[in-house]
């Protein structure tokens, strides 16, 4: 069934935030924050884009939860800093220097894409400070050939990260969005959201920054360290990264729990907010539960 082509005004996200700052490290990383009550979620977005880019879960979720995103350093409102090249390390760096600034001791943490690697890697050295870990369209690196995207996906990067104005937006569509999903959407809205959120082209430097971090990512044998409550969110036809790297990431986290969208593409945040963020709520709300229980019990031993 189309959807309504009724237009309603997208908010500017200065309207959905209730607080802003930066870090206090070099690169000075902008930060904001809305809601204010419920368990505290991080957000870290994906290559080459803006923290706002997490629009549908802050609107989803912050009613309820006190929600965090950032802008990764030479994205939007964030300095590149004087390194040309960084590592997902730097980067895991970065995003727990955003928990200090906020002056969160501990969070639930979702990332997406390379905002997964870089949660990977702030869950393997910073774990204590996590309450629950959120793995979306993201994997665990290692050798090149399970980092590969299809060879549509590869296409569609390149065209996505070369070129300007609607030529970018139409690559980013085919990238982010199966077909049939982009094609029974409103144009007009659907054109207006990637606009907003996708209309700015961050500068070739920092994506060679990020590509370097994305080719040199491996977690794969450190993950079955990880203990804390962890979801892999699979969206089943991805170009971009492909949806076994979803099945492998599972295997390597015994305990995780794996949400699989049949009809998602790597825009899934977008695609599927309704069920992502349910996903999400559902996810920290057990994660709130387990650690209420257990500390209940060491109350009482």
């Amino acid at each position: 069934m189309r959807v309504s082509r009724a237009r309603r005004k997208i908010p500017d996200m200065a309207e959905l935030h209730d607080a802003s700052g930066v870090t206090s490290r070099d690169p000075a990383l902008r930060w904001w924050t809305a809601g204010s009550r419920g368990p505290r979620i991080l957000f870290v977005m994906g290559f080459g884009m803006r923290g706002d880019v997490w629009r549908p879960q802050i609107e989803g979720l912050r009613s309820d939860h006190r929600v965090a995103w950032f802008d990764h350093r030479g994205v939007g409102e964030s300095p590149r800093g004087d390194r040309r090249v960084w590592t997902m390390k730097d980067m895991a760096d970065d995003a727990v220097g955003v928990l200090d600034a906020l002056g969160w001791d501990d969070a639930h943490l979702v990332g997406v894409s390379m905002g997964g690697m870089v949660a990977q890697e702030i869950a393997l050295r910073f774990e204590p400070r996590l309450r629950s870990l959120t793995l979306i369209a993201t994997h665990e690196g290692g050798r090149l050939p399970a980092k590969l995207p299809t060879w549509v996906g590869m296409r569609q990067f390149v065209r996505a990260n070369t070129s300007r104005g609607p030529a970018r937006l139409e690559a980013m569509k085919t990238l982010l969005y199966p077909p049939e999903f982009a094609g029974r959407f409103d144009p007009a809205t659907l054109g207006e959201r990637m606009a907003a959120q996708f209309g700015r082209p961050v500068a070739k430097e920092t994506l060679v920054g990020q590509l370097s971090a994305v080719l040199r990512h491996d977690t794969g044998d450190r993950l079955g360290r990880l203990t804390l409550p962890t979801l892999i969110v699979k969206p089943c036809k991805d170009v971009l990264i492909k949806p076994s790297s979803s099945d492998r990431l599972r295997r390597r986290i015994a305990h995780a729990r794996l949400l699989e969208l049949a009809d998602a593409g790597h825009g899934v945040t977008f695609q599927c907010a309704a069920e992502v963020n349910e996903g999400i709520r559902r996810h920290v709300n057990d994660a709130e539960m387990t650690s209420l229980a257990r500390r209940g019990s060491s109350v009482h031993a």
